[in-house]
This record gives C-alpha cells, sequence and structure tokens, in this order.
C-alpha cells in the first residue's frame, strides 16, 4: 500500500469517528461538516481506485 492510499483510508476512518462522536454529541452543524468532509474524502478515494470498507453511517 502506497502512502497515498495509507493516508486516505486513515483519514477516512478518524472522519467516520470524528462523525459518530459529533452525532453522539447532538451536534448537528459539526455533523454535517463532518458528513461532507467524509463524502469528498469517499469521492477522491473512487477517483484513484481505492478500494475503501463499507461507509458508517
Amino acid at each position: 500500500m502506497d502512502a497515498f492510499t495509507a493516508g486516505l483510508l486513515h483519514r477516512i476512518k478518524a472522519t467516520q469517528s470524528d462523525l459518530t462522536r459529533a452525532r453522539e454529541a447532538g451536534d448537528d452543524f459539526l455533523a454535517d461538516v463532518e458528513q461532507a468532509e467524509l463524502d469528498d474524502l469517499h469521492r477522491l478515494a473512487a477517483e484513484h481506485g481505492v478500494e475503501v470498507g463499507a461507509p458508517c453511517a
């Protein structure tokens, strides 16, 4: 796995955790921000052929 792929997958995992925490805290604005970031990361992964596991909701 190259550095780009590893970094992207790490950012996706971290963003998923941040999204979960924001939702659990009831912070709708932060949850929206984290969801947008996660969507962007998944789009970037798809554009570069990086396989990502099932997204967390």
